[in-house]
């Protein structure tokens, strides 16, 4: 018997060392072949070192910005301000998804199953047969509950009031709008309360300078309103008429091209979020390589990607102007005493308005300013390391917005002024743009090789 369990052994070393062309050597592990792939609407920004901050003469701007010089790494950024179309597939999705997760669970409760063309066309997938499920999910389900449980997004929704299939589905759908006493003129719109997103992340670096805690004490879980504060508009200017860009603003086809703004911090990094687990949902599809988190950008990342590659430039396009030599503005800004619409603008333009600088990056200054992913601190900058600088304290609500805006004069569309907002707050003015890390260090912008 020893004997048969011996070369029962020897027999297994040898059929796996058959199966295997190191021929005994060391060669590592090989996966899947990687290749890099640029997100689409952005841009690769090469790394390298740059002068951040102001001016020895910009004696007021040099207290809490004080020039040193930083390095940072590559990495992809979108060409445009996040626009009110961009932001609205967010919001859409998110909407979908609470409806079809409302449906499911009505058609749970009330045993409805698909086949019987009333709201059990829109239950979870696997109601009604168990057979459907593979083992892992059978098993998630029954473990961990309906959060495991698969919407059926195969079957349209329906928003046509003449069209709904059964009273079920008109009493889920109603609940998703305002009450019937608040509308008016015969309008009845949603409820945008109800929209929220919930995600959550892991604090590395909390986990990481304090090793005494479990896994479960650095894991964040967040749920924020994702529909923009229209009323903005309103709330940012007293005694000014501005109701048709709090009606018409974000969801009308007019403005599609326009920056998103009445976003909060926290919207954006929501919205960071969602496009990361909707981006991946897709390549998992493909059975592709998940690409790396979307994120804001810290506040080293947005200044260095804003200079395209200039040092020691006053703005996006050099400086020290802001009108080029045929006497025209380069950006949308306030450039005179209450003449907004000096620059051919009064409120936003389109997020690929006027020039791109070096990098392709349009309206890095004006237009409206971008969240980043810094907290604001006067001394940051004394005690920020100089290789990918960044100060976030989660404590501080303070988040720095860079770049100025529509209705600001041309000292904050400087690469190198700062400002901020409460994390919290939607403004009229404040939108954002995302970045992506860039898989690799190679890229450059002091290498010969830049790309």
């Amino acid at each position: 018997m020893k004997k048969f369990v011996l070369l029962t052994a020897v027999l297994a070393l040898l059929v796996s060392c058959g199966k295997s062309n190191d021929k005994g050597q060391l060669v590592g592990v090989k996966g899947k072949k990687w290749h890099p792939e640029k997100p689409y609407g952005m841009t690769l920004v090469p790394g390298g070192a740059f002068i951040m901050g102001k001016a020895d003469d910009d004696l007021a701007g040099v207290q809490d910005a004080p020039a040193k010089t930083v390095t940072v790494r590559a990495f992809y950024m979108d060409e445009t301000e996040i626009t009110n179309s961009e932001y609205r597939q967010f919001v859409n999705w998110v909407r979908d998804s609470t409806i079809r997760t409302a449906l499911a669970e009505m058609a749970d409760i009330e045993g409805k199953t698909p086949g019987s063309g009333d709201i059990g066309e829109f239950a979870y997938k696997d109601a009604g047969d168990d057979d459907d499920l593979t083992p892992y999910e059978e098993y998630m389900r029954d473990n961990y509950g309906n959060d495991q449980r698969k919407l059926n997004n195969e079957v349209d929704l329906i928003f046509e009031t003449g069209e709904y299939p059964d009273v079920l589905y008109a009493e889920v759908m109603d609940g998703m709008y305002i009450p019937l006493e608040e509308s008016y003129n015969g309008q009845r719109t949603w409820d945008v309360k109800k929209f929220k997103f919930q995600y959550s992340y892991m604090d590395i670096e909390k986990a990481a300078r304090d090793k005494k805690l479990s896994r479960k004490d650095v894991i964040i879980r967040e749920e924020v309103e994702i529909y923009p504060d229209t009323t903005a508009w309103i709330r940012d200017f007293s005694y000014s008429y501005n109701e048709p860009m709090h009606n018409d603003y974000f969801w009308h086809d007019a403005y599609g091209a326009y920056p998103v703004v009445g976003v909060s911090w926290k919207q954006a990094k929501a919205f960071c979020q969602w496009r990361t687990m909707y981006h991946n949902a897709y390549r998992k599809e493909k059975k592709r390589h998940f690409v790396n988190s979307y994120r804001l950008p810290n506040e080293a990342e947005w200044e260095y990607a804003a200079r395209g590659g200039l040092q020691a430039a006053t703005f996006p396009w050099g400086g020290p102007y802001a009108k080029n030599d045929r006497g025209c503005f380069m950006a949308n800004f306030k450039p005179l005493r209450g003449d907004y619409a000096a620059d051919q603008a009064l409120y936003t333009v389109e997020a690929d308005a006027f020039e791109p600088n070096d990098f392709n990056l349009y309206n890095m200054a004006g237009n409206v300013s971008e969240w980043v992913n810094s907290s604001y601190d006067p001394a940051s900058y004394e005690f920020a390391s100089t290789i990918n600088p960044n100060v976030n304290d989660p404590r501080n609500e303070r988040k720095v917005v860079r770049g100025g805006s529509w209705k600001d004069v041309a000292y904050f569309l400087q690469v190198s002024s700062r400002d901020y907002e409460y994390a919290d707050s939607a403004r009229s003015f404040i939108g954002f743009r995302t970045v992506q890390d860039y898989m690799g260090t190679e890229v450059t912008a002091n290498s010969a090789g830049r790309r």
